[in-house]
């Protein structure tokens, strides 16, 4: 019997199939709309309402403006460094890691490379730029899935270390802080560290786990 792990990754990509990229993502924001709506309305505190989402929209729009610098620099770092050939060294040197972590991949396909550049994108705090390789990476492993309709124990292992990635600089966090007037902005990156390398930790070894319970 397939465990609640292997179950939750299978409905995701079903559900991800059957509404054809409009994802519940949509359902789930517009149900908390709607709610708020309805209870200011039910409350008398629509005014609240209506100031509220106008100062969000300022605030969207003033973090962004925040976020462009930051953004703008450390995506010319990564290009930089690509060009300089930094990202290729730290891909073939992350060969053997992926080989432990995706040994059900053959050697020199190219799910593993896209693997590399996401790795490597979030290490260095770019989420923005790690999700094109990302998508480039689970089509390339869904070459290698004989089953359409159910992920792949590679799958669910990019997917978990992807979600909990381990970053030395998280650059969103840092433009969030800047954008409120922290007194020291970086300092997130020490707790930052810790934590996202405990759970990835964390994630690999409880992949690990339900990949051998389902084997065995």
């Amino acid at each position: 019997m397939k465990n609640a792990f292997r179950d939750f990754f299978d409905r995701l990509c079903r559900l991800h199939g059957e509404n054809k990229g409009e994802g519940m993502l949509n359902y789930i924001w517009s149900g908390m709309i709607l709610i708020s709506i309805i209870i200011a309305a039910f409350t008398g505190r629509m005014p609240d309402l209506t100031n509220a989402a106008i100062g969000s929209a300022k605030d969207a729009v003033t973090l962004c403006i925040t976020m462009l610098g930051v953004v703008s620099m450390w995506t010319g770092l990564m290009k930089v460094a690509e060009k300089a050939g930094l990202i290729g060294s730290l891909a073939l040197r992350m060969q053997k890691p992926l080989r432990f972590l995706f040994p059900d991949i053959p050697r020199g396909h190219p799910a593993l490379g896209h693997i590399s550049t996401n790795f490597i994108a979030n290490v260095l705090g770019l989420g923005w730029a790690a999700t094109p390789a990302g998508l480039k990476a689970m089509d390339s492993l869904q070459t290698l899935n004989k089953e359409r309709d159910t992920a792949t124990d590679a799958m669910r292992m990019f997917m978990v270390i992807n979600m909990s990635s381990i970053q030395l600089v998280s650059v969103n966090i840092i433009a969030y802080r800047m954008q409120h007037n922290s007194a020291n902005p970086s300092e997130i990156i020490g707790p930052g560290i810790l934590a996202t390398v405990m759970s990835t930790v964390v994630g690999i070894v409880f992949c690990l786990v339900c990949k051998k319970r389902d084997s065995g």
